[in-house]
């Protein structure tokens, strides 16, 4: 059996627990957490994805995340994704949710942000590269086609807050 998620509506509300790729195949409407790291200098991390990888292998992104397990919220997703893919221990601040119409499938994306004040230890299977980039760096980057494409409409809603860290 593969990986269980919560099938969603348009409100959110759970309607089954079905395969994650089920849902994907189906276009049904499940939930992914992200994550935003920036540095105690308001730096963000991005990073490139693994060759090896089933989604967007080799790309780059500015959000780290995954599929919301069953009976597991958006936060303790986002906290859960950033131990497995940086080694980071934290809490991470939920900013929004809004549907993603997605590459291969649509989701609901809820993205949360997290100031990273400790070494960060990148797992390979998840991070094949990293850097700490200006937001005006990360602006540009997201116009290149080697750029996640789902993560495109996320950062322009994340840099539309009027309220971020680093920012007055």
């Amino acid at each position: 059996m593969g990986e269980l998620v919560e099938w969603g509506d348009e409100r959110d509300e759970v309607l089954a627990v079905v395969e994650r790729g089920e849902a994907i195949r189906h276009r049904w409407l499940h939930r992914i957490a992200t994550i935003v790291c920036r540095n105690r200098a308001g730096h963000f991390l991005v990073h490139r994805r693994p060759d090896g990888v089933a989604l967007f292998p080799g790309q780059i992104d500015w959000m780290l995340g995954g599929a919301v397990e069953v009976a597991e919220s958006y936060e303790e997703a986002a906290a859960r994704e950033l131990v497995e893919e940086l080694g980071v221990h934290a809490r991470p601040r939920f900013l929004f949710k809004f549907v993603c119409e997605g590459v291969i499938s649509p989701y609901w994306l809820a993205l949360h942000e997290v100031v990273v004040t400790q070494p960060v230890r990148p797992d390979p299977s998840e991070v094949a590269w990293h850097d700490w980039l200006t937001e005006s760096e990360l602006a540009d980057l997201v116009r290149h086609r080697e750029f996640v494409a789902d993560a495109r409409e996320a950062f322009a809603r994340y840099r539309a807050l009027p309220q971020r860290p680093g920012t007055r």
